[in-house]
């Protein structure tokens, strides 16, 4: 589509880009907790983080800096048990009210219950493309990578490297998509039992608290953007993020995750879109 990174730049504010490498970084160099006090440790000399929440608060982190398209992976291991009423996040967002904003939610369950991975993109404000899944794993057991890839074209949801999802720009069509509002990286874990576990009917049992989520890895190879940041383009900026898609294997595999463990999708909501449904869901969901 010829839309590069710089002309991204450009237009949010003319901000300036920093390519940022593909290294693991340390919570420490990477991240701020936000709130929840000692809810939120680090350790493992800046490897490891994890988030608990309590009857009295939950806890939270963002990253330091701000990109503007990028690959972001985290590993999570969500909180194990009876961890209903709870939601641990990982997920992209701008400030402001017509912000953007791109969300992994776990939503926790009953023991023995899966878990329900909630999806969502907002842009300029305004959201409402939910996807749901169960996962074919369970993710409280171990780490897990999850995957947001950003670019001009289009955001894929990964787990494991496995695609799950896509949302394609369909600006041609009058579809808002995000590629102008530099966003953070932040992760919560906090109490939503009016909503989150079976519409809200099964409350969270605080005889199990403190619940914790745990995460790692955090990796991102994005372009940084800040006041203060400048361009440091090379000749092997070649990342493969800058204009990924889904090929063949990649579309079967989202076919099958989705015909196997796909629990709610907006575009097939009539009831919700009683005047039709969304523009982007009439168009070609991987390409």
């Amino acid at each position: 589509m010829g839309y590069s990174s710089h002309n991204a730049c450009a237009v949010a504010l003319a901000i300036s880009c920093l390519i940022v490498a593909a290294s693991a970084g340390s919570f420490y160099d990477e991240m701020d907790i936000t709130f929840g006090g000692e809810r939120a440790k680090i350790s493992n000399g800046g490897q490891d983080l994890s988030l608990s929440l309590d009857q009295y608060s939950g806890s939270g982190f963002q990253s330091k800096h701000e990109y503007l398209f990028g690959r972001f992976d985290m590993q999570l291991k969500l909180v194990p048990g009876n961890s209903a009423g709870t939601v641990t996040t990982f997920y992209l967002s701008s400030q402001g009210a017509g912000h953007d904003e791109i969300d992994f939610e776990f939503l926790g369950n009953t023991t023995g219950s899966p878990y329900t991975i909630h999806t969502n993109v907002y842009s300029q404000g305004k959201g409402d493309k939910e996807q749901q899944f169960h996962l074919w794993f369970d993710p409280t057991a171990a780490f897990h990578t999850y995957t947001i890839v950003w670019n001009a074209q289009r955001i894929i949801f990964l787990i494991d490297n496995i695609p799950v999802r896509v949302f394609n720009n369909h600006e041609a069509a009058g579809v808002p998509f995000p590629k102008s509002q530099p966003m953070r990286v932040y992760a919560s874990l906090w109490n939503a039992d009016d909503w989150a576990t079976q519409g809200g009917r099964v409350k969270t049992d605080w005889k199990n608290a403190p619940f914790t989520a745990y995460y790692r890895k955090f990796n991102a190879n994005a372009d940084k953007v800040g006041p203060n940041s400048r361009s440091t383009s090379s000749v092997n900026d070649n990342q493969a993020w800058r204009t990924q898609g889904v090929d063949a294997a990649g579309r079967n595999r989202i076919r099958w995750v989705q015909n196997k463990h796909m629990i709610y999708n907006y575009c097939n909501d009539r009831t919700r879109f009683t005047n039709g449904i969304p523009a982007e869901c009439k168009r070609s969901r991987f390409l």
